[in-house]
């Protein structure tokens, strides 16, 4: 992507500033990897990205993160997919320029963009730190109606990608850069539900489900303090449960395991997005515990009266994170040295890998070295 040579000149050589407005707003293109419709694989695709305005950062894209929601998306799994689709919101770039009125980040700066790149700013929500909850709706990295070009959203299985700098995020020294890429969506994903209920020393918190969210869950219900119990229907995920920082780890198919635990929960998170039973997970609560769900399964799940109403338990769901909050989580994360397990990948395996983390053959996340679409 070339930078803006300034001011266009007349024949005589007089600068016409009206021009220059103009050329800022032309879109440039940026090499990505897509699809035009819901069967087709992914390819190689050009996108348009905006020219930085005053409060912009264009980053080059590192790495990306892959999402199961960039599945659902792209194969129209999820209603509402606009075409061509390009996914990937779990983005780690280095700035390469930065608007007038920018103060967040410099060029040369490794910066980053999750799920959002803009909401109203004004509603309620908004004004608390909860821009995923704006009342008008979020503008997600893909998919979403683009204010600026018309059209939607592009995401990071890209070359280069233009952010508002109040949807921006600073990566912290320290990090590595591939492994913080899938913070910035199942980081954010779990570390919110467990900042949001107070999960700390004292409590007993149980996660449901290994996989991309719930390997991030283990880790930070360990670093918060708490006594962590994963669960799994996966045996041969027991040592690595352990290993991520469980205290114990349950194989939820063992029901004699499941009933020692009965009623000794303060919290639970389930990551879990396939079908499953509640029920046996709400019975594990404490009177006045709470079942978070992050998960996302393609049918409703049952929950019977009696497994809320007795002993008073609460259910309840969480989605991503406020741009603070996923400040705060990216800090804590370089305090406590906290990343994803991630395999790294060359964009010319991604239509693999989206087969591969279907099913669930990954430990446990997927980045993609941006690095490859050069090639």
């Amino acid at each position: 992507m070339t930078e803006a040579k300034g001011l266009r000149l007349l024949a005589s050589g007089e600068p016409r500033p009206t021009l220059q407005v103009f050329f800022l707003s032309m879109p440039t293109t940026a090499r990505a990897f897509g699809t035009s419709a819901a069967v087709n694989p992914l390819a190689p695709m050009s996108i348009p990205r905006r020219e930085p305005g005053p409060t912009d950062v264009e980053m080059e894209i590192l790495f990306c993160g892959v999402c199961h929601s960039d599945v659902h998306t792209a194969r129209s799994e999820w209603p509402g997919t606009q075409y061509a689709c390009v996914p990937g919101h779990e983005i780690v770039g280095r700035v390469t320029r930065v608007g007038a009125k920018v103060t967040k980040v410099k060029v040369g700066d490794i910066g980053a963009t999750g799920c959002m790149v803009d909401s109203c700013r004004t509603c309620s929500s908004c004004r608390q730190g909860l821009e995923q909850f704006c009342t008008s709706g979020a503008t997600f990295t893909y998919n979403s109606p683009d204010k600026h070009l018309g059209g939607h959203t592009f995401g990071g299985y890209s070359s280069a990608i233009v952010v508002d700098e109040a949807f921006t995020l600073r990566v912290p020294k320290g990090l590595d850069l591939a492994a913080t890429a899938p913070l910035l969506c199942a980081g954010i994903t779990t570390y919110s539900p467990l900042r949001h209920w107070k999960v700390g020393p004292g409590q007993k918190v149980g996660v449901v489900g290994l996989g991309g969210l719930g390997h991030m869950g283990v880790k930070f219900a360990r670093a918060f303090g708490a006594h962590v119990v994963l669960f799994t229907t996966s045996p041969s995920k027991v040592a690595d449960g352990l290993r991520l920082g469980a205290h114990e780890v349950v194989v939820s198919t063992d029901a004699a395991a499941m009933a020692k635990h009965a009623g000794s929960f303060h919290f639970i998170l389930d990551c879990v997005s396939a079908q499953h039973d509640l029920n046996a997970y709400l019975a594990l609560l404490k009177l006045d515990g709470t079942l978070t769900l992050v998960g996302v399964p393609e049918q409703p799940l049952a929950v019977h009266a009696f497994s809320v109403i007795m002993p008073r338990r609460n259910f309840s769901g969480s989605c991503i994170g406020g741009i603070a909050e996923t400040q705060e989580m990216l800090e804590f994360c370089a305090q406590h040295g906290i990343v994803s397990d991630i395999e790294l990948i060359p964009i010319q395996q991604i239509n693999e890998a989206w087969t591969r983390m279907i099913k669930q053959d990954v430990r446990y996340r997927f980045v993609i070295d941006m690095a490859s679409l050069k090639a």
